[in-house]
C-alpha cells in the first residue's frame, strides 16, 4: 500500500481547527506517506520523518519490522579540528523490531502541529499504531507503540564505535543506559560525552528487552539524553531522570509539549491562499524549531538530524553564510528565542579571532575561518600530515595561514555582524545589544586597521569574493587565483558593519569618540562595482583581478549576501538608481537556463539567498513565486525539508523568508506592507516582526489593503510607506483616534507596548 496524502490542521490557541484547503485559511500542512524512507543513514539532509526540541533531534528510519530512531544531539561533538573525523557525532540508535510485521505496509505522518510522528505498519489483518515525539521541555525521546493484536517486541540501544570514542553500557534497575564519549587526549579540544537511559513505561516487571504486546495496551520505549555540558553528573542524573518515568509523569510531560507547541505557533502567521507556500513556510519553521532553542549548542549544517558520523563538511558552524542563513526568517517570523543560541560559538572564538589578526595579517581585531564549532573549537585545519594534504588536495602544502582554512577570505567573522544586527534591528533589545556589542566592535577593530585609504576612498584588498583553496585535480598554481580588490560581497558587508556600529553605538551610549572615524569609513567606502553587458549596467563582483579586466557577473548569491541579505545595505529606498540595477540583473536571471528550477542558480546553493534578495529589489512576485515553486519541485524531501546539493539547515528559510519579505519590509528603516506580493491574491499576516521592534498584522482583499495594526514593544519612532498611496491615514490608538497622516513616506511616535491601528480615510 503507497498512499501519499495531505492532513490540513491547525491546533491555535487550544482550539482544533479543520479547514478547507481551498480557502487559503492558515493551515499547518502534514507530510504523510506510505514507504520507507531511502536517505536514512546519510552523510547529509535525511528524508525520513523528522521531530525535535531544538537539542535532540529524532529521525525516523527503518522499513516494516525494523523502526529505527536515529538520536542526534547539537552537544554531541567530536572536538577534533580536521575534517573528517571532528565535527558533530552520533549519540546512538534506538531499535525496535516486530519480525511479523516484515514486509507490511508502512504509512507515517509528520505532525507539525504537536511535534510528534505517528501511524503505523500493517499487515494482514494486525496492525502497529506509532506515536513518537521529543520532548519540547524535557531532554527525553518517547515511542509509544499499540496493537490489535499479540505481537513480540524487542528493542536494543546501538551506539556507534570508532573515530576515537570510548562508550559504556549498563542497567541500573530497570533502566538500561549507554554512553558515548570523546575523551580530551591529543588534539580534542575538550571532553564531550553524552548517556542515553531506556525506560520502558507499560509493560510487567521482568521484561525488559523482549517484550509481549498486547491488544491495546500500549507499550512506551523512552530514551532519556543527557550530555556533559548539561549537567555535571550527567550519565546518573540520565538514569534517574529515566527511572522515574510512569504513565502519569508521561502524560504531564505530553501535556507540556503540546503547549510548547501550541504557544511557538501562535507567534506569528500569514494566509497567502496558496497550499503548496503554506505548506513549506510552516514546515521549514517547524523544522528550525526542532533544531535549535536559546540555551542549547546552535545547530550546525544538518542541525541535529545527525545519522551517521561521517557527516559532509563535519556538521559544523560555516561561517561565509551556511551558519547564519537558517536564522534570517526567525527574526521576521517573530520567533526570536530560536536565534538565541547563535552568537555563543563566535563569542567563544574571539580569543582565537585575536591571535589569528595579530599573528596573520599584523592588525587588531578579530580574523575568523571558514568553519568553527562549539567552545571555541575551529574545524577547518588542513590536514595534519603533508600525505593526508596530498591525497585530498592535490599538494603537499599543510602549513597554508599556519594551517587554517581561511581559503582567502576575511569576510567570515563580520559576515555573523548580519546576524546580530537583524536581531537587535528588530528588537532592540538592550541586553542583547550589550552581550554582542564586544564582537561587533571586535570586527570594527579588524577593518578599521584592514582597510586602505586610496585616492580619497576605503578600498578593500585581497578579500575574495569566492573560495580560493588547492584542489584536487586542478591545474596550474590556485595562488594565482588570488587577488581580489574590491569584492562586492567585502564592500557590502564592511558598510553594514559600519552603519551597525554608528547605530548600536549610539543607542548603548558608547564610543561616541569613535563615531567620526566610523562615519568617515561609512561616507568614503568605495562604491559597489558596476560594468556593461550588451549596452546595460551590471553589477560586477569585484572591481578588478590581477590577471585581467573584469566582466559583470549580474546580481548573485554571493553579492546578495553583501548588499540585500544579510548585510541590507542596498533596496529602493536607500538608493533607487543603483537598485534598479540590482533589478535588471535580476530580470535576466532567466536567460540562459533551460529549466525553470534554475532560476536564480540556486540547485547547489542560495535557494534561502536569491528568491528573497529578488523580492527586496522589486522583482515581479508572480514570477519569483512561479520560480520558487519549480525549484522545490525539483529538489525537496518528503518530510519538507528543502535540499541543495552543498549545506543542509539554511534552506529552511527560504520560504518564510521570500513569503515575509513580500509581505512586510522595513530593512532601510521604512516599514512597508505587501510591498511586492501578488495584488491580485488576498493575503494577510498577523505579528510579523519589523526594525524598530514592531509586531505588525496586515489584510490584503481585493488588492486593498484593509487596516495595519502596530504593537510597539519599545515606543520607537516609525516611519512608514503609506499603505494606501495618495490617500490621508487615520491613526488609532488604544481604540480612540489621534491623528491624521499624509504623505507617501510619513512618521508617528510610538509608546512602549503601545498598539497602533491605522486605517484609510
Amino acid at each position: 500500500m503507497k498512499r501519499v496524502a495531505f492532513l490540513i490542521s491547525c491546533f491555535l490557541l487550544g482550539t482544533v481547527i479543520r479547514l478547507n484547503a481551498q480557502t487559503g485559511d492558515f493551515s499547518l500542512l502534514n507530510a504523510r506517506w506510505g514507504e520507507p524512507p531511502t536517505r536514512v543513514p546519510t552523510s547529509k539532509t535525511p528524508d525520513g520523518f523528522l521531530a525535535g526540541n531544538g537539542d535532540i533531534g529524532l529521525t525516523f528510519g527503518g522499513e516494516p519490522g525494523r523502526f529505527c530512531f536515529y538520536l542526534g544531539k547539537n552537544d554531541c561533538w567530536r572536538p577534533w579540528p580536521v575534517y573528517p573525523g571532528g565535527g558533530i557525532a552520533l549519540p546512538g540508535v534506538l531499535q525496535v523490531d516486530i519480525d511479523s510485521l516484515k514486509d507490511g505496509d508502512w504509512y507515517y505522518e509528520q505532525d507539525m502541529v504537536k511535534g510528534r510522528i505517528y501511524g503505523s505498519t500493517e499487515k494482514g489483518m494486525g496492525e502497529v499504531k506509532l506515536d513518537a515525539w521529543v520532548s519540547a521541555t524535557s531532554n527525553t525521546v518517547v515511542a509509544t507503540f499499540t496493537s490489535n493484536k499479540k505481537y513480540h517486541l524487542r528493542w536494543s540501544l546501538v551506539v556507534p564505535t570508532g573515530n576515537a570514542s570510548t562508550s559504556e553500557t549498563g542497567w541500573d534497575g530497570d533502566v538500561y543506559w549507554a554512553t558515548r564519549s570523546f575523551p580530551d587526549t591529543g588534539l580534542h579540544k575538550w571532553p564531550s560525552q553524552v548517556a542515553m537511559a531506556v525506560k520502558v513505561v507499560g509493560v510487567p516487571a521482568g521484561q525488559q528487552q523482549e517484550i509481549e504486546l498486547l491488544p491495546g495496551k500500549p507499550v512506551s520505549i523512552t530514551v532519556t539524553l543527557l550530555s556533559g555540558f548539561d549537567q555535571a553528573q550527567w550519565k546518573q542524573e540520565a538514569i534517574r531522570a529515566a527511572s522515574g518515568l510512569t504513565p502519569v509523569t508521561l502524560d504531564t510531560m505530553r501535556a507540556a509539549h503540546e503547549r510548547w507547541w501550541q504557544e511557538f505557533w501562535s507567534k506569528s502567521s500569514v494566509k497567502i491562499g496558496d497550499v503548496f507556500f503554506e505548506h513549506y513556510y510552516y514546515v521549514s519553521q517547524y523544522l528550525l524549531a526542532c533544531a535549535s532553542r536559546a540555551g542549547k549548542f546552535a545547530p550546525g549544517i544538518w542541525g541535529p538530524f545527525i545519522t551517521k558520523d561521517s557527516t559532509a563538511w563535519g556538521g559544523d558552524y560555516h561561517l561565509n553564510y551556511n551558519y547564519q542563513a537558517p536564522y534570517w526568517a526567525a527574526y521576521s517570523s517573530n520567533h526570536i528565542d530560536l536565534t538565541d543560541n547563535f552568537d555563543q560559538p563566535l563569542l567563544d572564538y574571539m580569543d582565537s579571532g585575536r591571535a589569528h589578526a595579530k599573528q596573520l595579517l599584523g592588525v587588531q581585531g578579530i580574523y575568523y575561518p571558514v568553519g568553527i564549532g562549539p567552545r571555541g573549537l575551529v574545524t577547518t585545519l588542513w590536514p595534519l600530515t603533508p600525505e593526508e594534504m596530498e591525497k585530498r588536495y592535490g599538494t603537499r602544502e599543510n602549513t597554508i595561514d599556519n594551517g587554517y582554512k581561511f581559503l582567502g577570505q576575511k569576510i567570515n567573522a563580520v559576515f555573523s555582524v548580519g546576524n546580530m544586527m537583524m536581531r537587535f534591528y528588530s528588537t532592540y533589545d538592550s541586553a542583547y545589544a550589550e552581550r554582542v556589542y564586544p564582537y561587533i566592535l571586535e570586527c570594527a577593530n579588524f577593518w578599521e586597521d584592514y582597510l586602505k585609504f586610496e585616492g580619497g576612498r576605503y578600498v578593500i584588498y585581497d578579500d575574495h569574493f569566492n573560495e580560493i583553496m588547492p584542489r584536487l585535480g586542478s591545474t596550474g598554481n590556485w595562488r594565482d587565483r588570488l587577488g581580489d580588490f574590491n569584492s562586492t560581497l567585502s564592500l557590502g558587508l564592511v558598510k553594514m558593519l559600519f552603519k551597525g556600529m554608528l547605530d548600536m553605538s549610539e543607542y548603548m551610549g558608547l564610543d561616541a569618540d569613535r563615531r567620526e572615524k566610523w562615519k568617515h569609513i561609512y561616507d568614503h567606502l568605495s562604491q559597489y562595482p558596476v560594468g556593461e553587458i550588451n549596452g546595460r549596467k551590471s553589477l560586477m563582483s569585484v572591481e578588478k583581478r590581477p590577471w585581467g579586466i573584469e566582466k559583470p557577473a549580474g546580481l548573485n548569491r554571493v553579492s546578495i549576501h553583501g548588499l540585500l541579505m544579510p548585510a541590507g545595505v542596498a533596496g529602493p529606498y536607500t538608493d533607487s538608481v543603483f537598485n534598479r540595477i540590482l533589478l535588471n540583473d535580476v530580470s535576466h536571471w532567466s536567460d540562459n537556463i533551460t529549466r525553470t528550477s534554475d532560476w536564480g542558480n540556486t540547485m547547489n546553493n542560495g535557494i534561502e539567498t536569491c528568491f528573497p534578495g529578488a523580492v527586496r529589489v522589486g522583482f515581479d512576485a508572480e514570477l519569483i513565486l512561479h520560480y520558487l515553486k519549480a525549484r522545490i519541485a525539483a529538489q525537496s524531501l518528503r518530510n519538507g525539508w528543502i535540499t541543495a546539493g552543498g549545506g543542509g539547515l539554511e534552506t529552511l528559510a527560504a520560504v518564510p523568508l521570500t513569503v515575509n519579505e513580500m509581505l512586510l519590509q522595513s530593512y532601510e528603516g521604512v516599514v512597508r506592507v505587501f510591498p511586492n506580493w501578488v495584488r491580485s491574491e488576498d493575503a494577510s499576516f498577523n505579528n510579523l516582526r519589523a526594525y524598530g521592534a514592531f509586531l505588525v498584522s496586515s489584510e490584503l482583499i481585493k488588492g486593498q489593503v484593509k487596516y495595519v495594526q502596530l504593537l510597539s514593544e519599545k515606543g520607537r519612532l516609525c516611519r512608514m510607506e503609506n499603505p494606501w498611496p495618495g490617500r490621508r491615514v487615520k491613526l488609532i490608538r488604544d481604540g480612540q483616534q489621534a491623528e491624521v497622516l499624509r504623505g507617501d513616506v510619513f512618521e508617528f511616535r510610538t509608546g512602549v507596548n503601545e498598539s497602533i491601528r491605522l486605517t484609510r480615510l
